[in-house]
This record gives structure tokens, sequence and C-alpha cells, in this order.
């Protein structure tokens, strides 16, 4: 059965839990109001790991701050907004034109551009119970292209009320960012390099929606310092492993 792997290090890490404050300082409030809670876990993760100019120049002192790619994830992202909509909607009411323009996918990464200044490559990414392994897949595309850095950040939170009946896993709202480098050649001490692996599977293993979402998992495997996270999504088995010095 064939087995597919990539390896990265994370540079630098964030994360946002509930009880937190998502006070976005260093966003412009016009921008910071107009983001949704998972825009605002997402980017409040994303402004603790993305680095600061002067530091990002040190870095990587062979890249500018907009070689820097950024990708957004979200299983569900705006879907609150979405089901606000189609509720006015249904009612005949009038749609705000603003409410929805910040309802599509790349809302967040929209506002994280602007309020950087930022004209880097930006990419919002869902892609069912396997979002986070697929946006690790996309970051070390990027990073197998030239990047000197990528700034991955997630987060997620439950159905709006009506899609909560489709939920299959426990849905906790959480947020957290990692700023990916390319691995080394073996595990350094110090630095946390990360492996994917994936194959096939002829079924996802049956949930009874307690499980946690998938980057939920993802998040603790790494924050707790696990060796190793076994996941089945959308018909893969997924291998997450911390590579560990010799």
């Amino acid at each position: 059965m064939p087995v597919n792997r990539i390896r990265f290090s994370v540079a630098a890490h964030a994360a946002w839990a509930p009880g937190e404050e998502t006070a976005l300082a260093a966003m412009p409030a016009m921008l910071r109001r107009r983001a949704s809670m998972a825009g605002k876990m997402a980017l409040q993760a994303a402004y603790a790991a993305y680095p600061a100019p002067a530091a990002e120049s040190a870095a990587f002192p062979e890249s500018g701050r907009q070689d820097i790619p950024v990708i957004f994830c979200s299983r569900h992202g705006e879907c609150g907004r979405s089901a606000d909509l189609l509720i006015d909607l249904a009612r005949g009411l009038p749609l705000s034109p603003t409410a929805f323009s910040l309802s599509v996918h790349n809302a967040t990464g929209g506002l994280f551009s602007i309020a950087r200044r930022d004209h880097a490559n930006s990419l919002a990414l869902a892609a069912g119970s396997s979002t986070v392994e697929h946006a690790a897949i996309e970051a070390c595309s990027l990073l197998a292209d030239g990047a000197p850095a990528v700034l991955l950040a997630m987060a997620d939170g439950p159905l709006p009320p009506m899609y909560r009946e489709f939920a299959d896993c426990d849905e906790q709202p959480f947020g957290w960012a990692w700023l990916l480098t390319a691995a080394p050649d073996a595990a350094v001490p110090d630095t946390d390099t990360i492996s994917l692996c994936w194959s096939a599977a002829e079924n996802d293993c049956a949930t009874d929606g307690k499980a946690q979402s998938g980057g939920l998992q993802v998040m603790r495997f790494f924050l707790n310092g696990e060796d190793t996270l076994q996941r089945h999504a959308d018909r893969r088995l997924w291998t997450w492993r911390r590579e560990r010095p010799q």
C-alpha cells in the first residue's frame, strides 16, 4: 500500500484556547471589528507566531517580508455568517454587503494581508475532516517551491445551530499557528521537526460524534510534546510524528 510523507520544522508557534482574550491589538480597530470569532482566534495566533520585521530579517536574511506565504485553514470557516445571510434571505430581509463580503472563506486572510500591507501569497483552505493534514501538505509544497517559510494558521468552532445535527465530531473552539520551515536532514536538539505520513484506508473509523476535531487533536499533539498521533479521516490513515535527535 503506497505511503506518502512530508517533513517540516516549526520555527515559531502560538495557540488560542477558550478563556483567553482575542484582543488583536496589532490589528487596526476598523479591520478587527470585521473579524468573526473564528477569524479572531486564527488572527490572534497568526500575529503571535509571525515574526516582526526585524526578527524576520534576522531569521530569513535572504528573503523579504513579502516572500513568506500565509495559509489560513478552517473546516467550517465563515459558515456562521453564511447561515445568518441565508436566514435573512429566507425572511425577505436585505442582505448586508459587508456581511456578504466577509462570508467568504478567505475573509480572514484578506483582513490579515490588508492590516499588514502584505502582498505575499495568501491561501484559504478547507478539506473536510482532514483539513489540517491538507494544509500541512500545501505548506510543504510551498517550501519545496522555494518559500523560505510558510505561516499556517488554523481555527474552528461549533457549527451554527441550523447545521449542528450534521456535526461528526466534538467541535470545540480553538486556534493555532505555526511558522513552518524546511526540515533539516536529521532532527536536531531544541527544534520541533514533524513528519506526516498517510496511506489509503478502506474505511474511516466510526465515531459517535465525541471525538475531537482534527485541528484540535494536532494542536494538542504538538503542545503536549507527544511522539505520535494517528487519525483516520477521509479514507486515509494519517500519522503525525515528532522526530527526536538520535
